[in-house]
């Protein structure tokens, strides 16, 4: 099987399984969003559910968030991993959203990277949900499910798999296929013992039998 042919596949499948898949983490706005995303790394979407909905009762805007003292936002986010960090990173964040983008989550992904706890997969993340760029955040999940299907080459770091993803898909798919990777290994093709037999993709999939 060719790769055009694998990626066709692929999107063939989940163009019909998940026409609109999204992410799971809860947000109303923008700044909301990317309050969730920094505090959704190594954390899971729902910690970070529990999480916002006092954050976001307490801060609704970047303007009150960025006048916060660190120790109050620690304390309400103190259950999610790296909380001291975290804690910094979105005041910090909000004090530039405020300051130098007039309380506009910027699109253009060097912008986002501007701002503190803002990397390049919670860029690409905004840059796709919010904007509908074709950006591909690759976190854990999108890294290992694209090695394992053979849609990258056993790409050895998250720049080289976002790379060759945006390069083998169609531009206006590149949105909803982060969330397909994402939430196939979130809850099918997970990290220690994927699970082949509830998987409906084996027919495709580069490293069935082998992992």
């Amino acid at each position: 099987m060719t790769k055009k042919e694998r990626y066709q596949l692929f999107i063939d499948h989940f163009s019909k399984k998940s026409p609109t898949a999204e992410t799971e983490l809860e947000y109303t706005n923008p700044y909301e969003l990317l309050v969730a995303v920094i505090l959704s790394a190594q954390c899971t979407d729902k910690r970070v559910n529990i999480v916002t909905k006092d954050l976001f009762r307490r801060f609704p805007e970047a303007q009150s968030l960025s006048e916060a003292d660190v120790e109050e936002v620690f304390e309400y986010i103190r259950s999610i991993s790296y909380p001291n960090n975290k804690a910094k990173h979105l005041v910090g964040m909000a004090k530039i959203l405020v300051n130098e983008f007039n309380n506009v989550v910027p699109s253009d992904i060097d912008d986002l990277q501007k701002m503190p706890g803002v990397g390049r997969k919670t860029a690409n993340v905004i840059a796709s949900v919010v904007y509908n760029k074709p950006a591909m955040a690759v976190d854990t999940h999108v890294f290992r499910v694209a090695n394992r299907l053979g849609l990258t080459n056993n790409a050895k770091t998250p720049l080289e798999s976002e790379k060759e993803l945006i390069k083998n898909l169609p531009e206006e798919v590149i949105p909803v296929a982060h969330h397909w990777l994402i939430l196939h290994g979130r809850y099918i093709c997970v990290a220690r013992k994927p699970k082949c037999g509830e998987c409906d993709i084996t027919h495709f999939c580069k490293s069935f039998g082998k992992v």
